[in-house]
């Protein structure tokens, strides 16, 4: 469990991860999924209870070991005024040039180099101010991808993408969530409905979890979200 000033906002969570599984968390805004994914690198710890990794308590293992083994992309996105290559490079100094542009080809940040004056070597103003919302977030998850983590997590991450750059670059991030424990928040219900397993919070608990089409065969919150963005959907296109 945790709270903010008293205000509790994950209430008594029992969920267990498996090695290897690609878990979507979905809900409503100010939900709690935010607060639970931060428990995981430590940016928070719980009030009440313990966070394990391969059964070992989190606040066991040295900070750096646990976050250079997390490959974290917030929702909240920090660039640093540097070239996009130092930028994706962040955390993995060494890696290779043909890494990066593997992570920038997975990202989709490839598209965009045209757009570019000097491609990856572009110096990004504070905070990544001459990028747009959707190249800041590709970058991010290109930054998330040349870690190699055992663990991947996105927070929605994909929020600013259009749907179409959106669905190639959970067809590009299949073979990286493949190898590794990988864990998506989205309010798309197009960019989680094909992991291994969906939870959906609402007020700080689970209420719902399954995947996508029993989920859907339970009528409840998650069918709700889903018919409703369908309809949105099929009012854009027409």
């Amino acid at each position: 469990s945790y709270a903010y000033n008293g205000n509790r906002v994950l209430n008594n969570i029992n969920l267990k991860i498996r090695k290897g599984e690609n878990l979507a968390i979905v809900g409503h805004v100010g939900c709690g999924k935010s607060t639970l994914v931060n428990l995981l690198p430590r940016m928070i710890n719980p009030n009440e209870g313990e966070v394990f990794i391969d059964g070992i308590d989190v606040r066991k293992i040295p900070l750096q070991t646990l976050r250079k083994n997390i490959g974290f992309v917030p929702q909240e996105i920090y660039l640093f005024s540097t070239s996009i290559q130092e930028n994706i490079r962040f955390g993995r100094e060494d890696a290779t040039e043909e890494e990066v542009l593997e992570a920038a080809l997975i990202s989709r940040l490839c598209n965009d180099l045209n757009e570019l004056p000097d491609g990856y070597n572009t110096l990004l103003g504070e905070r990544g101010v001459n990028l747009s919302g959707g190249q800041k977030q590709r970058v991010a998850i290109a930054r998330g991808i040349i870690l190699k983590p055992k663990i991947l997590v996105l927070d929605d991450a994909l929020s600013s993408v259009d749907a179409d750059t959106e669905r190639e670059i959970l067809e590009g991030l299949k073979g990286v969530m493949r190898e590794r424990t990988s864990i998506i928040i989205s309010h798309r219900i197009s960019a989680i409905k094909d992991s291994d397993r969906i939870i959906v919070i609402e007020n700080g608990s689970i209420v719902e979890e399954g995947n996508h089409a029993g989920l859907l065969r339970m009528n409840g919150i998650y069918a709700r979200m889903y018919k409703k963005q369908q309809l949105e959907r099929e009012i854009e296109e027409n």
